[in-house]
């Protein structure tokens, strides 16, 4: 399918307008993207093949689970949640990607999408098809050695999780969830500490493995430690060496 493209916010920054005609050139998000390792020329052969249209309502799907593999995903504003459906057709999160993050790696091995990917909010994504993508990652080394690193990070992210749900705590796997989305805040120069979450809490129980209640409960328990103030989505992290601690993380 064809996909769209925004720039993201920032107090210092302007403010998204999902405006789908950006190029990789003028985008906010190129240093932490596939621009990352290119020159102005390069940069421009890159935007000659990325797809663009408007926006994605929340819930649509950019791919489900079977599909046929034809392209990566580059998140430019929203958020957007994969998931597989288990043997009883339940869905299991895999994973949360937001702005200037690279989704639908999966279907690279076998050619079809292992899992589903749908969005959390209004989106607009950068959609680049893969074999246009591997054609000019054979004449840019930097831009093939920056996409080998986006799928290192992918294969580190899936390890992660599973070290993640192996922890007992359900303090520790909550903690650690808002650990990572204050880093990777960081990387693209937002709020590491203010932020608002774009999963509801039945996907971040999906995800770590607990209950509604559970996830409720220590994010309560997180406030009256003073690590954090919640106002229903919204998270302004207090103490970031307290979650730090709780999530069993060094720093």
């Amino acid at each position: 399918m064809s996909a769209p493209t925004s720039t993201a916010t920032h107090s210092d920054l302007k403010p998204c307008t999902h405006d789908f005609k950006v190029s990789c050139g003028n985008c906010r998000l190129n240093r932490i993207c596939l621009p990352l390792a290119l020159e102005n020329d390069d940069i421009e052969q890159l935007d000659e093949i990325i797809q663009r249209s408007k926006p994605v309502q929340k819930g649509q799907h950019l791919y489900r689970e079977g599909d046929e593999f034809t392209s990566v995903y580059a998140v430019r504003s929203g958020a957007i949640k994969a998931y597989k459906t288990t043997d009883d057709g339940r869905e299991q999160v895999t994973g949360f990607y937001l702005p200037g993050e690279i989704l639908g790696m999966d279907g690279i091995s076998k050619n079809t999408h292992a899992s589903s990917a749908r969005t959390l909010e209004q989106s607009a994504v950068c959609e680049i098809p893969f074999k246009s993508l591997s054609k000019l990652s054979a004449l840019m080394p930097s831009l093939q050695h920056h996409f080998f690193q986006l799928m290192s990070r992918e294969i580190t992210e899936d390890q992660i999780l599973i070290t993640l749900l192996s922890k007992n705590s359900a303090d520790e796997r909550v903690a650690a969830l808002l650990v990572s989305i204050s880093s990777r805040n960081a990387r693209r120069k937002l709020s590491a500490t203010h932020f608002r979450l774009p999963m509801s809490r039945v996907d971040i129980g999906n995800y770590l493995g607990l209950t509604v209640e559970t996830v409720s409960r220590v994010f309560s328990r997180m406030q009256k430690l003073d690590f954090l103030r919640v106002d229903n989505k919204e998270i302004e992290i207090l103490d970031m060496q307290g979650v730090k601690n709780m999530a069993n993380v060094a720093g």
